[in-house]
């Protein structure tokens, strides 16, 4: 889209081939450790950053750790980077539950979310904050919901369970969720519509969808019936995404094509990247 620009990509790369595949698309890689402030002080200083390192799965085996990934490199970043424009990762979990019949989160409603890892996000984005009133950082808080790609997401869980006539667990009985290309393309055009200092934008689908039905739809396609456990409670994390349709409109792809893509994807056995979202989890404990 622009071939013009300069394009970077810092990760540990610890999985084998990511490195050369980015490198083949033109993408300048380098190999960094985040929690060492010396490689952060060693990057380019370009003028757009998009922050997404984080610590999520298995958070509480070493809660420490997924502070540290969680605050302490989201504050020494946006120290570092305090020129560039930051749209900097975060998610729906830093929202307390709330009712499955209204609209969900709006950007205005206060953290107040369950358990340590979600209160780690809620640390991240207050580092991004601190650091752009303090240096007048332009930035956004991307707080993305459940983004699925074929090889990972709640509907890749869900459909997975009903094929393989594993239970489904309705607790946390409603969700929304984006297609991964589509929240991508949200997390760059957000760099034209950063905020001094940086504010909060609520990313995923605009409709609250149930569990349950969307079991159903699998079970249609599958020609069998989902084994459903649990009831459904009257709360949930969920947003309300009115601000990104405003700015951003309607996602492309939506539910009825991802359900479809997802069903397809999952019935021939395609590969998965093996980490279940844990979209059901209501105390945070991941």
């Amino acid at each position: 889209a622009a071939p013009g620009k300069r394009v970077v990509g810092v990760a540990r790369f610890s999985e084998k081939g990511v490195r050369e595949k980015l490198a083949g698309w033109a993408i300048e890689c380098i190999a960094a450790d985040l929690l060492e402030r010396k490689q952060i002080d060693a990057l380019p200083k370009l003028s757009n950053v998009v922050f997404m390192a984080g610590r999520k799965f298995g958070a509480t085996g070493d809660v420490p750790l997924t502070w540290a990934m969680n605050v302490q490199v989201p504050a020494m970043v946006a120290e570092v980077f305090m020129a560039s424009r930051i749209v900097a990762f975060s998610t729906g979990c830093v929202y307390p539950f709330v009712p499955v019949d209204g609209k969900g989160s709006d950007e205005d409603m206060a953290p107040n979310p369950p358990g340590e890892y979600a209160q780690s996000c809620v640390g991240r984005e207050r580092m991004f904050e601190y650091f752009s009133r303090k240096h007048s950082t332009h930035g956004r808080l991307f707080r993305l919901n459940y983004a699925i790609d074929m090889r990972y997401g709640v509907l890749h869980d869900i459909a997975s369970k009903v094929l393989q006539g594993k239970p489904i667990d309705v607790s946390l009985g409603h969700v929304n969720f984006i297609w991964q290309g589509d929240a991508s393309a949200q997390a760059l055009r957000c760099l034209a519509h950063c905020e001094t200092p940086t504010s909060p934008i609520n990313v995923s689908g605009h409709e609250i969808l149930a569990v349950r039905d969307l079991a159903a739809k699998f079970g249609q396609r599958f020609g069998r019936a989902p084994e459903i456990v649990g009831r459904e409670e009257p709360t949930a994390w969920l947003t309300d995404t009115s601000q990104a349709v405003k700015l951003f409109g309607l996602p492309i792809v939506d539910t009825e094509q991802l359900i479809s893509w997802t069903a397809d994807w999952v019935s021939r056995s395609m590969p998965s990247l093996g980490k279940p979202t844990k979209y059901e989890v209501r105390d945070g404990r991941y």
